[in-house]
């Protein structure tokens, strides 16, 4: 869905206050890269600005009308003078930005003004990347170029030297919370999503998402069995963890689930009841928060990290859960 300026603005007040100026006093740069994490609305905003650039009546001079031809088209991605280049398969080919390139040597097919957004921009290969330097390093007045990326390290240097470098901020939990109950999420299952990701359309994916709902279920079925015996705890991971996170990226989701469970126990020996993810289950954390210690709390959330690092590190998933959960058990870290 098409995102408006003034929505856009309670995304990322910053930039566009920057670019509201910038387009008012007609001194935009000739390169941009819009850097920040999946979901922060990058892609979003250089639409925006290139509707603002097109459009025919502006509102105040610089907010794009989304009602004459131009902010149709190009919001439909079919106005010839705007241009988006993704990666082929894995990566940004040279062939790709050549391509690019001789529509750089082009006049404007309808006016004098040409855009070029380079989506996932660190995705070029090497020679792609130095294929693009050359339009970089001689720019036209006419043409304006926005690359995009979440792995800012990723860009040559070179590359990064000749673009003016605007960063995107995460959108706040109580932001995207707001977001997700007006998009008819349920009020007590959005701050539980909103610790999970920052993307509304990922975040609205997870509140439908069947899979997702059995995780919780399970998370919290092994978090109360943790209390009973080991022998317990592993029979549920083998008739219930293992059999739905399969996956590796399943089984980092379910971690993050298990952790956020022991952080609102430690939230509410705290105090801080508002800031409480598992609001579906409240009451019975309540319960459980006056079984155990602030410092035991602590050592299991770490017990978690540990267990995430070693999964990324590529050890063997049930062996991690197993110690995983004899080390909440015994309310100590891994050695």
């Amino acid at each position: 869905m098409t995102k408006t300026w003034d929505v856009l603005e309670e995304i990322q007040p910053t930039v566009l206050r920057m670019f509201k100026n910038t387009i008012i006093k007609d001194r935009l740069a000739h390169a941009y890269l819009f850097e920040g994490m999946r979901g922060t609305g990058k892609k979003d905003v250089a639409i925006l600005i290139a509707k603002s650039l097109f459009c025919e009546s502006p509102i105040d001079g610089y907010k794009p009308c989304e009602g004459c031809i131009n902010c149709k088209r190009i919001n439909n991605r079919n106005h010839p003078d705007i241009h988006f280049l993704e990666p082929d398969g894995l990566s940004i080919k040279k062939q790709q930005v050549k391509q690019l390139q001789e529509e750089f040597a082009k006049a404007g097919v309808e006016s004098k003004q040409k855009v070029y957004t380079i989506v996932h921009a660190d995705k070029m290969t090497t020679n792609a990347a130095n294929s693009l330097l050359k339009f970089l390093e001689e720019p036209s007045s006419q043409t304006l170029a926005i690359l995009i990326t979440e792995q800012t390290q990723q860009i040559l240097p070179t590359i990064l030297s000749r673009c003016q470098i605007i960063s995107f901020q995460p959108l706040s939990p109580k932001n995207l919370i707001e977001k997700l109950v007006e998009k008819g999420v349920d009020r007590n299952s959005a701050p539980l999503i909103a610790q999970l990701t920052n993307n509304l359309d990922e975040g609205l994916e997870l509140s439908s998402d069947d899979w997702f709902a059995q995780a919780q279920k399970i998370v919290v079925k092994l978090y109360e069995v943790l209390k009973k015996n080991s022998l317990e705890s592993l029979v549920t991971l083998q008739e219930d963890w293992f059999l739905h996170f399969k996956e590796k990226d399943q089984l980092d989701r379910g971690l993050d689930l298990l952790l956020l469970i022991f952080k609102d126990l430690l939230y509410i020996q705290l105090g801080k009841i508002e800031q409480v993810v598992y609001l579906n289950e409240k009451q019975r954390l309540e319960q459980f928060a006056l079984q155990t210690s602030g410092r035991r709390l602590s050592d299991q959330m770490t017990a978690i990290l540990d267990a995430k690092r070693k999964l990324h590190a590529n050890m063997n998933p049930q062996l991690l859960m197993e110690q995983l959960v004899l080390k909440l058990q015994e309310g100590s870290t891994f050695v």
